[in-house]
């Protein structure tokens, strides 16, 4: 994917020192975000993930809570995950937060959020090619972890496909993976 030293070079770039620094990963499941966001949990950010905040509070999905339940339980791991993000930006921390931001309004409430408390972002977005996305989400269910507590289908992802709005001329920084 990226370098660990690249890695350093594309978030610290223009950073003041004195306010926070939070980074939004952007990308379809399976993009690579949470591989992303723990090499910079390495670098001394607090990482924020959906999938681990869902996890923890509810268990995996279909299995520990029902199927029907998951968009009010994600709709409450947003709020907790939007006050421990207030919070960490208030202490001048540097955070990374690890969930898809398919869409633009997302993305751009929390921006408005970040400011709005005194941070400053950066928008990272995973751009891979479908066949791979495919391929990682094929050996990601076969784990059970809190990001694979959601098994992406074949119909699933197309959805995700044609519902993802990929930022552009937002600020992002875009890391393409060219696999096929």
């Amino acid at each position: 994917m990226i370098e660990k030293g690249s890695i350093k070079a594309i978030i610290h770039r223009e950073q003041a020192y004195n306010s926070a620094l939070v980074v939004l990963m952007c990308g379809i499941a399976g993009s690579g975000k949470t591989t992303f966001s723990q090499k910079l949990e390495k670098l001394g950010f607090t990482r924020l993930s959906i999938d681990e905040e869902v996890w923890s509070v509810y268990g995996r999905y279909g299995i520990d809570y029902p199927a029907e339940k998951y968009r009010e339980y994600l709709d409450e791991s947003h709020k907790r995950m939007r006050s421990k993000l207030v919070e960490r930006i208030q202490e001048k921390k540097r955070v990374v937060v690890d969930s898809s931001f398919w869409s633009r309004s997302e993305r751009d409430a929390y921006k408005q959020l970040i400011e709005s408390e005194g941070g400053e972002w950066r928008l990272v977005f995973l751009k891979v090619h479908p066949n791979e996305l495919r391929r990682r989400l094929k050996e990601r269910s076969e784990r059970f972890d809190a990001n694979a507590a959601f098994t992406i289908t074949e119909e699933m992802l197309v959805t995700f496909l044609n519902g993802f709005e990929e930022p552009h001329g937002e600020g992002e920084i875009v890391i393409e993976n060219e696999n096929e």
